[in-house]
């Protein structure tokens, strides 16, 4: 049985995958500057060269510019004391550049999973593992079936 700070916590995750789902720049932005508390621990490596909710908001800048129709599908949401666990199913096209390979039109999908920390109802920390591998294969960059789908 979920406790209302855990349902709250939720909702907010809920509130973050609507917003990067909607593509509106302007939203997601807000709502990440919302949700995301200023000092957030990114333990997931990004190479983005800034951090905490900065950082979130540009790894989401460039899948969206590379993955115009990215989609991020939440299979399972678990949340437990100061924790939520989203497992996702992600979708879409490569057709931009993404990490220096050109556009492929190749179609994507991948999974992952993230534990989100929450503090004062927002996130102050996130742990994930992407499977970069699956969807590099997809697009070409590396030999091989992805067998992870």
């Amino acid at each position: 049985m979920s406790t209302e700070q855990e349902t709250i916590n939720k909702a907010t995750l809920e509130r973050l995958h609507a917003a990067l789902n909607s593509h509106d720049a302007e939203r997601i932005t807000t709502t990440i500057s919302e949700v995301v508390a200023p000092d957030a621990l990114i333990h997931t490596p990004v190479p983005v060269g800034v951090t905490g909710p900065q950082a979130l908001a540009e790894v989401f800048r460039r899948l969206h510019r590379a993955f115009p129709d990215l989609h991020v599908g939440v299979e399972d949401t678990i949340a437990e004391g100061d924790k939520v666990v989203s497992r996702n199913t992600v979708t879409g096209t490569h057709r931009g550049e993404y990490m220096n390979l050109p556009p492929t039109g190749k179609p994507i999908t991948y999974n992952e999973i993230f534990i989100f920390r929450f503090i004062d109802g927002r996130i102050a920390e996130t742990w994930g593992v992407v499977d970069v591998l699956g969807l590099m294969r997809q697009i070409g960059a590396l030999p091989g079936t992805n067998t992870a789908t």
